[in-house]
């Protein structure tokens, strides 16, 4: 029963002495995935909760370009389809058919120019997102220097002089 009680302490023991690392990693997949549902998630994952007002203005911008340039090419195709059916429109007199396709088919391009740049603003959202994940445990202490000094290094034809590079960080 004696060693039974020794055995039991042991393990106890020794069990105390195993301690788990428990420094939870900044997830760089859980920033991303955060920022693909809901824009600037992933920033506040990331701490820096000073990017989510640009990500916001950045896409609020790239959304209103985007339907007001889709609201005139709607504006104008109407007119020139009007004008085809030959009705009057808001624009005779004004504009020539010729005219109103080069004004629609300037407005179709940049809303769809828009449309481009509202995604790639949607993907480098996700993509900063997951940077900054990566930086996040990156540590920049004040101690950031090069240090040089002579030395000379011993070789086959004898010693030479070089120079030594040392760098802190």
């Amino acid at each position: 029963m004696r060693v039974f009680f020794t055995y039991i302490l042991l393990l106890v023991c020794f069990t105390s002495f195993a301690q788990e690392n428990n420094t939870k990693k900044h997830s760089p997949h859980k920033a991303s995935v955060y920022s693909a549902i809901l824009p600037g998630a992933g920033q506040v994952y990331n701490k820096k909760y000073w990017k989510v007002p640009i990500v916001y203005a950045a896409l609020g911008s790239a959304a209103y370009f985007t339907y007001d340039n889709g609201q005139k090419y709607k504006q104008y195709r109407d007119a020139f389809l009007l004008r085809q059916e030959g009705g009057t429109d808001d624009y005779d007199g004004f504009y020539s058919d010729s005219q109103l396709i080069t004004i629609m088919e300037h407005y179709e391009r940049n809303k769809e120019l828009s449309i481009i740049m509202t995604a790639a603003i949607y993907i480098l959202n996700i993509v900063d997102a997951s940077v900054d994940a990566h930086l996040f445990d990156f540590d920049v202490s004040e101690d950031l220097s090069l240090n040089t000094s002579p030395k000379l290094m011993q070789t086959q034809s004898g010693y030479q002089p070089t120079l030594s590079l040392q760098m802190n960080f």
